[in-house]
């Protein structure tokens, strides 16, 4: 019965494969003959999983998608990487509860040397601070969103300019992809109005009905989503995932005091009291002010737009440091 079962694991691997398999080459793999193929694929059948049979002169297999849930089997690996995003989607707040219902569900059917692996995983994945007002992506706007972009439907919807502001301007355009961002949601699409990408937080998007006509989808600047949106909120047009002003410094700290608040900059050690930074950011002003945050001496490298910004700041600073502070003491 162990030798059967596990037969028909692998079998279930490999029409997990998304491709049409021929009985012999499934006998071949498994080492069984084209019989057993068959008897095996009877049994599957039996469980629920919809295999369908391909003609051809040599015949085959493929596994369908079925119109019920049927028993699902993942080697231990697959459950535990499953587990532990659960946790970590439970952790937000979309779909928090649901993915919580859906690791106590497989977490109760795991045999015990799989449930002590997971309970040994324990994942918290920390949220960064919201603001009072912000709101979180419901998950009927998402499935909504999702639908319409594979359908590849023109959609109609209000968007808020803020969290606290429930009136929003009406938009049309053609969605192309959901993404995460940091915690959020964003749907990138082509704006019809503006004639140019934009994106979207989820969480301020009302759709309209009915939605507008199929498009042809476009192609994205940078190619891909990742690249586009990377590039797009480091203050470029998309096409690239560098920053547009990347500068070069010497700092006078230890490049172990400066490494961990580089992000991703470049930190190079120059002794027990210098450092080489280079770093970037989506301005040259925004780029000066992120190198004073390091409380030290700085010799600017390169290039002279970074020079130009620090003596911008320093100007800005010195006139707030002369301006008039308001009387603190008490009145009389």
């Amino acid at each position: 019965m162990h030798k059967t079962s596990s037969r028909l694991l692998a079998l279930l691997s490999l029409l997990q494969m998304h491709r049409d398999w021929s009985g012999d080459d499934l006998a071949g793999r498994l080492d069984i003959t084209s019989r057993t193929v068959r008897r095996d694929i009877d049994r599957l059948r039996e469980l629920g999983y919809p295999i369908t049979t391909v003609k051809g002169p040599a015949g085959g297999y493929r596994l369908e998608a079925g119109t019920r849930m049927p028993p699902l089997l993942f080697d231990d690996d697959q459950a535990v990487a499953l587990a532990v995003a659960l946790q970590t989607a439970a952790a937000g707040a979309t779909v928090a509860e649901d993915a919580s219902r859906a690791l106590a569900t497989l977490r109760q059917v795991m045999p015990p040397r799989l449930r002590h692996r997971v309970d040994l995983v324990r994942v918290t994945a920390v949220q960064p601070p919201a603001a009072p007002d912000t709101l979180q992506a419901g998950t009927q706007v998402l499935m909504d969103l999702s639908r319409v972009i594979h359908a590849r439907e023109e959609l109609r919807f209000d968007y808020s300019p803020s969290s606290s502001t429930p009136a929003g301007n009406p938009r049309r355009v053609q969605p192309h992809h959901l993404v995460t961002w940091r915690q959020r949601w964003y749907l990138v699409a082509w704006d019809l109005h503006r004639e140019d990408w934009r994106t979207f937080r989820v969480e301020r998007i009302r759709p309209r009905t009915p939605t507008g006509p199929r498009f042809a989808p476009r192609e994205l600047p940078g190619g891909d989503v990742s690249t586009f949106i990377t590039g797009r909120f480091r203050g470029n047009d998309g096409t690239a995932t560098d920053w547009p002003c990347r500068g070069e410094v010497v700092l006078g700290l230890p490049a172990a005091d400066v490494a961990p608040f580089a992000e991703d900059g470049i930190v190079e050690e120059l002794g027990s009291r210098h450092c080489r930074l280079i770093l970037g950011s989506w301005s040259w002003t925004a780029l000066a002010a992120a190198i004073g945050r390091f409380d030290a001496q700085i010799e600017a490298v390169g290039p002279p737009q970074l020079a130009t910004a620090f003596g911008d700041l320093a100007a800005r600073y010195a006139h707030a440091a002369r301006a008039p502070r308001p009387e603190t003491g008490p009145a009389r």
